[in-house]
């Protein structure tokens, strides 16, 4: 991913009022990220544990999307990643819930998406991060096709977000 600014994730978000935008708590370790390693950028409000966002570089620039994660705990089952396939334990995979873009989204009507609630999926994908046991299935995908997967289910997420 190409490292992105403050002003630049502010003004990405297309599920949020420019007002909601601004008054977001951004990550602080921007400046030390390893963005060479990162599909998109992903955190959890530090402020307000339910809130989360996520921004993906995107044609034109980097899209943010805000999220709202379900209260429910999944305890000791396991839960599937739909954006990097990895199996996690209890709450490591929760299902995060965004308003639609536009007038859909101001009534209410909302998209769904299973996703590791530490972000780390770009990690997971290149072998840079382990879950826990059993948390990846083998596979004969190389790396690059595991990264390719994961783009475009976040971009699949984003088109059923624009809809």
């Amino acid at each position: 991913m190409i490292p992105v600014t403050e002003n630049e994730i502010r003004g990405s978000f297309i599920n949020c009022s420019k007002g909601e935008a601004k008054r977001l708590n951004l990550p602080r370790d921007l400046d030390s990220r390893r963005w060479e390693d990162l599909d998109f950028l992903g955190w959890r409000d530090p402020m307000a544990h339910e809130r989360a966002y996520l921004v993906v570089e995107r044609g034109d620039g980097p899209v943010g999307v805000a999220f709202r994660l379900t209260g429910a705990d999944n305890g000791s089952r396991r839960a599937l990643c739909s954006v990097c396939v990895t199996s996690r334990q209890g709450p490591g995979v929760a299902l995060m819930v965004a308003p639609r873009v536009g007038k859909a989204g101001r009534e209410g009507n909302t998209v769904g998406l299973h996703m590791c609630t530490d972000f780390a999926c770009s990690l997971y994908v290149r072998g840079l991060k382990q879950p826990e046991p059993g948390g990846r299935f083998a596979e004969t995908l190389t790396v690059d096709e595991k990264i390719k997967r994961l783009e475009e289910n976040l971009h699949g997420f984003l088109d059923r977000l624009t809809k």
